[in-house]
């Protein structure tokens, strides 16, 4: 069985992919900032590799590695903090990325997966520039459009792989993934779970937006895919659960799996996107209203995929865990 080193192992993905992967029989190793880390899957090896970056010292980490699952790299947060944002995320999301490849090549890895982002594809399918219903799709034209100092980074990321892969003959798989919901999850998922746990009433039930998601189970499926498929080598692929949802019908998945009543205003959009840009929240009411959809057909021909997990039995099982945690607080 294969020897996989997972970075970020301590992350919302990077956990979920070691238990898995050990739960297979995989022999994994854990890549964490530090050691002080605790882990929820007891992997067998645990190497601390420091800071993320042009520098960091991959050679303990990448020993006897047959293939690299890369979920590390710096997050995309709402309000960031930093003086220069592109280049904090240039300094872990590209260079880190770089260095650990180069290091990889070097060591004799086979193959290398990268969690990217849709984001590298723009924020929403609304918009005059394509028809309604239209979805993201790794074939035809569908243009690269970072709108974020993360987003750039991405893609900066998955331009510097190519470029190790061609020098080198590293096998690199590029995943790019929608919003990824499941137990442990944070931000805007976990305010969402929040305010419909405690019964606010959202005025969100006049949205009529689609937007393509992925489960925490079913990424981690995928890319245990991509580690092992000889077709995935040298692709570029868009993910998701294959169930578009609209955030009134999230919302009420949401409830369901809490047992929780559904409460939904309809407030015209215009009316709150006005409001949003009053109160400088205009981004957010677009990611509640807006549209994003992504074509996952090509990827599950290709490797012959499909989601393990139904984006209801997702989304329940997301909210359950939610409300477990607030048992646990009375």
């Amino acid at each position: 069985m294969k020897k996989i080193l997972v970075t970020g192992a301590s992350g919302f993905v990077g956990s979920a992919m070691c238990s898995s992967l050990l739960a297979q029989g995989y022999t994994v190793r854990a890549a964490v900032r530090s050691v002080d880390v605790i882990l929820s899957a007891k992997c067998l090896e645990v190497i601390a590799v420091g800071e993320v970056g042009a520098h960091t010292d991959w050679s303990a980490a990448l020993a006897g590695v047959d293939c690299v699952i890369h979920c590390a790299g710096r997050a995309h947060v709402m309000l960031d903090t930093e003086h220069d944002a592109l280049a904090a995320f240039r300094a872990v999301n590209v260079s880190g990325t770089q260095r650990l490849a180069e290091c990889a090549a070097a060591l004799g890895v086979r193959r290398l997966v990268f969690l990217s982002s849709i984001k590298v594809n723009g924020e929403s399918t609304d918009g005059l520039m394509r028809p309604l219903g239209a979805r993201i799709s790794e074939r035809g034209l569908d243009a690269l459009a970072p709108e974020n100092p993360y987003a750039v980074s991405k893609l900066e990321a998955e331009q510097a792989l190519w470029a190790v892969s061609l020098k080198t003959g590293l096998e690199v798989v590029v995943v790019r993934p929608p919003l990824v919901y499941g137990p442990g999850v944070k931000g805007n998922l976990l305010r969402l779970l929040r305010w419909v746990a405690r019964g606010v009433p959202l005025p969100l039930g006049a949205a009529h937006n689609q937007r393509s998601f992925i489960g925490l189970s079913n990424l981690v499926d995928l890319l245990q895919c991509c580690a092992e498929h000889p077709v995935a080598a040298g692709q570029t692929f868009l993910a998701s659960d294959g169930h578009d949802l609209s955030t009134p019908q999230l919302i009420r998945l949401m409830a369901e799996g809490m047992n929780r009543p559904v409460r939904l205003l309809s407030i015209p959009r215009v009316l709150l996107q006005a409001v949003g840009s009053l109160l400088g929240k205009r981004s957010e009411i677009h990611r509640l209203m807006g549209s994003l959809q992504v074509d996952s057909s090509y990827i599950q021909a290709q490797l012959d995929w499909t989601p393990p997990v139904s984006v209801e039995e997702g989304v329940h099982e997301m909210a359950q865990w939610y409300a477990g945690l607030q048992d646990t607080k009375e």
